[in-house]
């Protein structure tokens, strides 16, 4: 029986559900928790377990994003590379409990917008949930432009090698290499969907074989050299112009930006056999895992590398880990680890092109994205999955790397846009649920317990906004010329203030969130009381002035206006 507002009631949703699950999309019971938040199952779950760990493995591309953010790391010397980097990565692990929390509870791919506006008081859900669905979308693109430039540095890197550093790439060869990427992966990402789950665990085993070719090979190769423990854990450098701790701060950047993909884990939800269980193991085990082998990676390169930072930094390689494989494995050990580099890399912008676009999928079926419609259908004939989506996200891609034909600093805003739109999608629901929707919260089958839980959601959300504000400082130093400015202030301005102003000007008139429905089966006593303070009309829930609202949880305005 329909609903007031024109919605399906709840058991018609669960019915529905059924039988896409008797189509073979999804088990029932996936498909009843993904009804309970008022969606349908259009996707088919491939991924188990293993491989929604895989695919937050894969993008995060340990090594690889190491080698593209050492720049960030080594200006403050070993200290700053090895224990930036174990500091750093246990705040993360911090914010991904408090993500698995929310994760286990409510899994859907558009989980960070969805949750903001689920949390969020009445006047602030709707222009919250608008402004971090947009951050995340561009965190996820800005994240796959970064991951492209990285690929594009590290494979040009190999030729100037093979040319004993003859040759130096223009602006322009960056940008060709970057785009022939950005369309393979988006070609590949299109008519791999049926495998695309396996491939996650090739991915992983491929980055395994990265990370122990690596650390076995730099020490046999540096063995005449080899730094000595105190270098290596207590030997502290400041090749910037700022104070010698703010220096090393900013060597938190690197961590930071490569265990920066764990959010992939709530956008593969719905693609995830058993999720609620899936997606905290996935984002948990992602952080731990890049965490643990790291911080083995990073003593390795502290222990192998020149004590001529200065030298590593400007290497004629463009890439400082070229140089710290050359000086210990000469000419053909750094063809051959620098080949198997890019290649880990350019596996690790598949795996986020998937993710980005689905929540870029996600978005768009909450119709809050331009051409939502366009961008909404699934494509069975190519395997349920978000097809025009994946070209939109290599289309904006495309578009965003063209900053790097003006500089590698404005290119450099293409890894810290990442950093600072992820933060604050990441932030704003963990924000939300502790400031106003703590008595909304159904924990689910993972959780941290009533007593830990919020102290680590607050930890979480402090740490996310140092994050955000450290990824604008200029590298170098204050005064940065035009040449070493950090654009990312602007580009992320724009971006956040462009949103809101989007929603206060024209998307408030029809932009009401998520389209859900709760039945009261699923709410405690507590959650009743803290909806019907909220003037929340959900179906069964008596409200304020003693009736019960209509079935499907229309809020008697526009259809989409519900919890």
């Amino acid at each position: 029986m329909a609903s007031k507002s024109g919605a399906p009631s709840y058991s018609e949703t669960q019915r529905q559900s059924s039988v896409v699950a008797a189509a073979g999309l999804s088990s029932e019971d996936d498909a009843a928790v993904l009804a309970k938040l008022g969606y349908k199952q259009e996707l088919r779950r491939n991924f188990t377990l293993i491989e929604v760990f895989g695919i937050a493995f894969s993008i995060m591309g340990l090594l690889p994003s190491i080698a593209s953010t050492l720049a960030y790391s080594i200006p403050a010397g070993p200290v700053g590379m090895v224990w930036g980097w174990f500091l750093a990565s246990g705040c993360i692990f911090v914010v991904g409990l408090a993500m698995a929390d929310l994760g286990s509870a409510m899994p859907t791919s558009g989980g960070l917008y969805w949750w903001t506006h689920f949390f969020s008081s009445p006047a602030t859900r709707n222009p919250l949930s608008f402004l971090v669905g947009y951050s995340n979308t561009l965190g996820l693109v800005g994240g796959l432009c970064s991951i492209d430039y990285g690929f594009s540095l590290m494979f040009l890197s190999v030729i100037v090698i093979s040319r004993d550093g003859n040759w130096t790439p223009s602006n322009g060869d960056i940008y060709g290499v970057f785009l022939a990427c950005v369309l393979c992966h988006a070609i590949l990402a299109s008519v791999m969907s049926k495998i695309m789950g396996k491939l996650q665990t090739v991915f992983v085993v491929m980055n395994f074989v990265l990370i122990a070719a690596t650390v076995i090979a730099l020490p046999i190769g540096a063995k005449n050299r080899r730094n000595d423990g105190h270098f290596i854990f207590a030997e502290t450098e400041n090749l910037t112009t700022w104070p010698t701790g703010w220096a090393f701060m900013l060597s938190w950047l690197c961590p930071i930006w490569t265990i920066g993909a764990f959010d992939s884990c709530v956008h593969m939800s719905e693609e995830a056999a058993n999720a609620t269980k899936a997606v905290p193991f996935g984002i948990l085990m992602s952080i731990g895992s890049c965490w643990f082998f790291g911080f083995i990676i990073v003593i390795v390169l502290a222990a192998t590398i020149n004590p001529d930072l200065d030298s590593v930094l400007s290497s004629p390689f463009g890439q400082p880990m070229a140089q710290i494989y050359y000086d210990a494995l000469g000419k053909h050990g750094t063809l051959g680890l620098m080949s198997l580099l890019f290649i880990v890399q350019f596996l690790m912008g598949l795996s986020i092109i998937v993710a980005a676009s689905r929540q870029t999928w996600a978005f768009s079926r909450d119709g809050a994205l331009p051409f939502s419609t366009f961008f909404r259908p699934i494509s069975q004939r190519f395997g349920y999955i978000p097809l025009r989506a994946i070209w939109g996200c290599a289309l904006l891609a495309a578009v965003l790397g063209l900053l790097s034909l003006i500089a590698p600093a404005a290119a450099q805003a293409l890894f810290s846009l990442a950093v600072a739109g992820n933060n604050l999608a990441w932030g704003v629901p963990i924000f939300a649920r502790v400031v106003w929707g703590q008595k909304k919260f159904k924990p689910g089958p993972f959780y941290t317990g009533d007593r830990f839980s919020v102290p680590i959601a607050w930890a979480a959300i402090v740490f996310l906004v140092f994050g955000i504000l450290l990824s604008m400082f200029p590298v170098g130093g204050p005064d940065p010329t035009p040449q070493d400015m950090n654009y990312t202030v602007v580009i992320n301005c724009a971006v956040w203030f462009g949103a809101l102003g989007y929603y206060y000007i024209d998307a408030r008139k029809w932009f009401t969130g998520p389209k859900i429905t709760i039945d009261t089966n699923d709410l405690t006593e507590e959650q009743e009381v803290a909806i019907r303070e909220e003037g929340l009309e959900v179906k069964g829930v008596t409200t304020a002035t003693g009736s019960e609202t209509g079935s499907g949880g229309g809020s008697g305005k526009e259809e989409g206006e519900r919890v």
